[in-house]
């Protein structure tokens, strides 16, 4: 039987045949789990079959750029799709020669900060031979529905076909940013009102002068300024947050990670802040910055979050994980270097701030800002860009697809609200907290078990190890 696509007539010989393994989504995540299950199951050649309706698999939306202002947030040398070979991106943008259109990408102490859509393609490129000889499969479709066919699956998409799954992996992107209701029941149809800045020439409509209005101020923020720098926008700008945090840059010299985040376990909140409070300090006696001590909690990150009840999981969502975010994900040296001009030249504000009232008068439109210490600011501005972040907690009804494998009990949201709940295998759990062997998720949505997996490469070794879990199954199958 082709195991590509079913027909009425043999959906229910599903079991009969070599396992097949669909991954729903082909970014980073879905990618990279299905290049290392290539990798691993050379021999067995198992039916890989990624839906990923972008030309190419390894780019999804966080890599699939084309504006030059975007950058990667950390430098080259710390990126790969090989968590055992880091340098692997480094040695390919030497072979490809792969920024020599780009001077801007390499820094005065070495680092190189390329163009994000670089490493898309170096995913892609990675991708490319197993898609060309048929290892693996790309369907370039949407997926509409899943459902369950006896111990597996059968996937439709938007072509009309069917696939069959023995083995199903959801590596689906980030929902799209959850918009104050506010600004949305006011502005609905206004031609500069951004809802989600990731949308291919979202920000087009924005006029050079333009007083313009971003809610939220992490890494997308700095991208949509230094976007609308690059392309000549120079009227002034407010970014707002509730606490007024704005995305820190990198340490001003190569360190290696400081501080011990797991000889003793830390089972609350509080106990982990006043642990890193103390190894910062201890890292500025010995000339170390805080970076060093971020780092190393991000590579402790799974062990720390491991230890945690799910309560204060929950504590750190609420409370630490704003400051978590500017200190952790940090703004490429370029992208800083607008910003601050930006700040310097009193264009560009940033205030800890939410939004209250909104007017519009024809295109313009009013905003009351609200300020938890001071009085109301009200000001004019003809754009706003929404820039809150993915809405985690929406996940499971961003698409059809997601919200009915929830109605029919086969996947939930996760306890902190960050993802779907999983088991410490990548194996979703039920409604009725049983976990489902034929089940996977990968990458940021597996994060509200695996604690830090926003980051390059605790997703690349995300992707790795459910390979390997996906690649075990297999084997079992066939023994």
């Amino acid at each position: 039987m082709d195991s590509e696509r079913l027909s009425p007539d043999n959906v229910d010989t599903l079991e009969r045949h070599a396992p097949t393994v669909v991954i729903i989504g082909g970014g980073v995540s879905g990618g990279g789990v299905a290049y290392h299950l290539a990798l691993d199951l050379a021999e067995e050649r198992p039916d890989i079959v990624v839906f990923e309706p972008r030309e190419e698999i390894g780019r999804g939306l966080a890599y699939d750029t084309r504006d030059p202002a975007h950058r990667i947030n950390v430098p080259a040398v710390r990126m790969s799709l090989l968590p055992d070979h880091p340098e692997d991106f480094v040695e390919w943008i030497e072979r490809n020669d792969a920024i020599a259109d780009d001077p801007e990408a390499l820094r005065p102490d070495g680092a190189v900060f390329p163009r994000r859509g670089l490493f898309g393609a170096y995913v892609a490129s990675a991708v490319r031979p197993f898609v060309d000889v048929g290892v693996i499969k790309h369907w370039r479709a949407r997926v509409v529905r899943v459902e369950r066919a006896g111990g597996g699956w059968i996937v439709f998409d938007s072509a009309g076909h069917r696939t069959k799954a023995d083995l199903l992996v959801i590596a689906t992107s980030h929902p799209a940013p959850d918009a104050p209701g506010n600004l949305v029941r006011a502005l609905e149809g206004h031609p500069r009102f951004v809802t989600d800045s990731t949308v291919p020439g979202s920000l087009d409509a924005i006029r050079p002068d333009d007083r313009l209005l971003i809610v939220g101020n992490g890494l997308t923020s700095a991208d949509i300024v230094a976007s609308l720098s690059r392309n000549g926008h120079q009227g002034p700008i407010t970014s707002i947050s509730r606490r007024g945090l704005r995305s820190r840059g990198h340490a001003p010299h190569p360190q290696d990670p400081f501080g011990d985040f797991e000889t003793v376990p830390l089972h609350s909140a509080s106990g982990l802040l006043r642990s890193v409070r103390k190894a910062i300090a201890e890292a500025a006696s010995q000339g170390v910055t805080w970076h060093a001590v971020i780092d190393q909690v991000r590579g402790h990150g799974h062990a720390i979050w491991r230890n945690l009840p799910v309560s204060e999981r929950r504590r750190i969502v609420r409370h630490l994980r704003p400051f978590w975010d500017v200190h952790r994900f940090r703004i490429a040296p370029q992208v800083e270097e607008v910003l601050d001009s930006a700040v310097a030249s009193g264009r560009m504000e940033v205030l800890a701030a939410s939004v209250g009232a909104v007017a519009r008068s024809g295109e313009e439109i009013t905003v009351t800002l609200r300020r938890k210490h001071s009085a109301p600011l009200e000001r004019i501005y003809d754009a706003v860009v929404v820039t809150t972040g993915p809405a985690h907690g929406g996940i499971l009804d961003s698409q059809p697809w997601l919200a009915a494998l929830r109605d029919e009990g086969h996947l939930q949201l996760d306890p902190t609200g960050l993802g779907l709940a999983c088991t410490e295998r990548s194996e979703a759990i039920g409604v009725d907290g049983k976990a489902d062997p034929s089940l996977l998720i990968s990458g940021p949505l597996a994060r509200g078990t695996f604690g830090e997996l926003m980051g390059l490469p605790q997703i690349t070794e995300h992707a790795v190890f459910v390979a390997g879990e996906v690649a075990a199954k297999v084997r079992a199958v066939r023994g």
